[in-house]
């Protein structure tokens, strides 16, 4: 039996920093991966979908070349092509891994592991043991009794990707990040795209603000919305495939080549051996405390498995803690209250901290301020006006309860406000901060200007 200090179970972002930042520590580490290094988000979610939309990008910078003062005369998509590129960076990124892997002397096990008692791991019949054992197992597309995957005509995220031939009509059902991304992506391409939502929103966590940005934003490049909206049954035995949507009007039936399910995620911890252990799991999700220990000592979860927010820099924050927790340093636990969210369709969406309706909900006293990008220079210049910029303070202390955000390249912005918040910084702080011009980033400061009555450029 061979025997480690720490192994980790997963190789996504949550799992392989972990493994990364526990050898940086000293500890003998070694890491089981059942498929492709560093999980869904590199291999199947974030990276290969944001090259993805790179290409959609383009192809839409081709089609308003005017709009520049340019003649494209003759331009078309390959979109074989294109989910090729998408694949190639993503097999590039996986191999980027196998570098960090091997340059921080961390042992790569591949084979399916399944926890025993006695801090064990089985890996296909061979037997592995560590002083501790981190699941970071991830999740998968979450599939609904009236939606069944096929993989051919109702799929998930990953076979979106990876599709033979771009489809005329789409269906997305689910407006969070990955049905709008997706959305996004085959609209600019040219498929005809509609959204059904059930909540009354899209990206239904976001700021209403931002919702009805997008909102209009899509509806302008032709993507069809549906809130209040339920896919109730789904009809493939045609050709393409037919779904019943109950709406408040009554039930439509909708016609496409294909249905994209994008209705939430799927913690993996089936057949991984919890109940063997005793590990407790409360609503597909595995319990843990602060420092991410389950009830079972030595025994450790962190990522998408756990109740945290699903998204990739969570996991990775959570395996660094949870390892310099192991290792007996001093550490505060995670602030799931200043954690970033980001969607990367176009117009880009980010936030971070309480929406407006949050605030209002809790009773605080608020000050809002909002700078759209049509008054911004840079957007301007850059034929990017879409969005805004919202900040929300308390009116008494100043303090930085919310950003929303949502226009071209904002999912690079929202660390200001992250940070901000970190360093609990106010919203005279913020304004008497000197932001480069002509800048989108401008716009914060802007923002926060209106809050305060103070804003120039409105």
């Amino acid at each position: 039996m061979s025997k480690y200090d720490i192994i980790v179970l997963g190789s996504g972002p949550g799992g392989y920093v972990a493994a990364i930042r526990a050898s940086q520590l000293g500890f003998k580490t070694a890491i089981i991966e059942k498929e492709n290094l560093g999980g869904v988000c590199l291999n199947w979610g974030c990276i290969p979908t944001k090259a993805l939309l790179k290409s959609a990008q383009v192809f839409e910078y081709l089609k308003h070349a005017e709009d520049y003062g340019l003649t494209v005369k003759e331009f078309d998509k390959d979109f074989d092509a294109v989910v090729k590129r998408s694949r190639n960076v993503a097999d590039g990124m996986s191999k980027g891994v196998q570098f960090l892997l091997k340059k921080n002397k961390i042992d790569v096990i591949d084979g399916f592991g399944k926890l025993k008692a006695g801090k064990k791991i089985d890996v296909d019949g061979k037997e592995y043991s560590a002083d501790h054992i981190i699941i970071a197992t991830g999740a998968r597309s979450r599939e609904l009794p009236s939606l069944p995957q096929d993989g051919k005509k109702v799929i998930g995220y990953r076979d979106a990707m990876t599709l033979k031939s771009q489809p005329k009509k789409m269906i997305v059902v689910g407006s969070g990040a990955i049905g709008v991304e997706f959305a996004y992506f085959y609209n600019a391409m040219g498929t005809e795209v509609t959204i059904v939502e059930y909540l009354p929103n899209i990206v239904p966590v976001e700021d209403e603000d931002v919702s009805n940005q997008l909102k209009r934003s899509f509806k302008k490049s032709g993507i069809k919305i549906m809130t209040s909206s339920e896919v109730t049954k789904v009809d493939t035995s045609g050709k393409g495939v037919k779904a019943t949507v109950k709406t408040k009007k009554g039930e439509e039936v909708l016609e496409a080549d294909i249905i994209l399910s994008a209705v939430g995620i799927k913690s993996n911890i089936e057949n991984i051996g919890l109940e063997d252990v005793g590990i407790v799991v409360d609503k597909d999700k595995i319990l843990v405390n602060d420092f991410y220990q389950t009830n079972i000592p030595g025994y450790y979860a962190i990522g998408d498995v756990t109740p945290g927010q699903a998204l990739a820099h969570v996991a990775s924050a959570e395996g660094i803690l949870c390892v310099e927790k192991i290792a007996g340093q001093q550490v505060e636990p995670l602030d799931y209250g200043n954690i970033p969210g980001c969607t990367y369709a176009s117009p880009e969406i980010a936030s971070v901290g309480l929406t407006e309706k949050q605030a209002r909900d809790k009773g605080l006293d608020i000050k809002v301020g909002k700078f759209p990008f049509s008054a911004s220079g840079k957007a301007s210049a850059a034929g990017t006006k879409d969005g805004f910029v919202k900040v929300i303070f308390d009116a008494k202390y100043g303090e930085w309860l919310g950003c929303h955000m949502i226009g071209a390249g904002v999912t690079d912005m929202i660390a200001e406000a992250v940070l901000g918040r970190k360093l609990e910084t106010t919203g005279h702080e913020v304004l008497k901060t000197v932001h480069p011009h002509p800048t989108m980033s401008e716009a914060v400061m802007e923002a926060v200007a209106d809050a305060y009555g103070e804003v120039i450029h409105l």
